[in-house]
């Protein structure tokens, strides 16, 4: 069975290759003007891998055009995959990622934060980089649960980059992702290669985003109750979906950041 799922993948892989290290050859070469331009750049590879392994990705609700502080449950390494091409943002990731091949090497390139999370003295670093982010009017991506999950429920968020929205007076966008297929979670100490080499076998990917409306900041408002309020809105989007998993919400609007023919892909 695992040969047979090697030979599918095989094209898609090699696919998604090819763009990852284009991108990583030019990010070398041309390194982005500043931090705006490196969200972008990603985003663009990102979405060249996601349309390599035929990654199809519904959009609903407004996705924000300003700057924000962008923050969604946690399922999968392909989350970031399904966000940022919609979305340009500069996201975090945990340190571990730094070390993959390729993929850490584009995003210490293209300005991705990559955080330490039982150093503190990491944490402090990346929050002073979100803050730099946000305060320059660059969006940041995080998925403050710290970990991923079957998708089924929304761990606590970790407070701190929502006490710098906060001080900063930035918005906080709440993003629900959910998969299709429940079996695409990445989760519980899964080997990696095993999960990947199945997900790039299948003929297609199917990924439903709901952008929530904008979580304006608080006077006096703690880091945690804001945080409170986010996941508490990603978890009504969650549970606002019907019983083929299909969302009772309306459809993306047609001025988002890409064209509609990236953000849509009918199933």
């Amino acid at each position: 069975m695992i040969g047979f799922e090697l030979l599918r993948a095989a094209p898609r892989t090699g696919r998604g290759l090819f763009h990852a290290l284009a991108e990583l050859g030019g990010a070398r070469t041309a390194p982005p003007r500043d931090a705006r331009d490196a969200a972008h750049r990603l985003a663009a590879a990102l979405g060249a891998i996601a349309r390599a392994h035929d990654i199809g990705v519904t959009v609903c609700g407004d996705v924000p055009r300003g700057c924000a502080l962008v923050v969604a449950n946690h399922v999968s390494y392909l989350d970031p995959l399904a966000i940022l091409p919609v979305c340009p943002a500069a996201p975090l990731a945990k340190a571990q990622v730094r070390a993959w091949p390729i993929v850490g090497a584009i995003g210490a390139a293209l300005g991705v934060t990559f955080v330490a999370r039982d150093d503190a003295m990491a944490r402090a670093r990346a929050l002073r980089r979100v803050r730099a982010l946000l305060a320059a009017g660059v969006s940041v991506l995080n998925f403050p649960e710290g970990t991923t999950t079957h998708g089924d429920r929304v761990r606590p968020f970790h407070r701190g980059c929502f006490g710098i929205a906060q001080r900063l007076g930035v918005p906080v966008v709440p993003v629900a992702i959910r998969y299709r297929d429940p079996a695409l979670a990445w989760c519980d100490d899964a080997a990696f290669l095993p999960h990947y080499v199945k997900m790039a076998a299948r003929s297609r990917v199917d990924v439903e985003l709901q952008f929530g409306a904008a979580l304006p900041p608080r006077t006096g408002e703690l880091a945690e109750v804001m945080a409170a309020r986010a996941r508490n809105a990603i978890t009504r989007m969650l549970r606002g979906h019907d019983a083929t998993g299909r969302a009772r919400i309306s459809p993306s609007r047609s001025d988002a950041v890409l064209p509609a023919a990236r953000l849509a892909r009918a199933g």
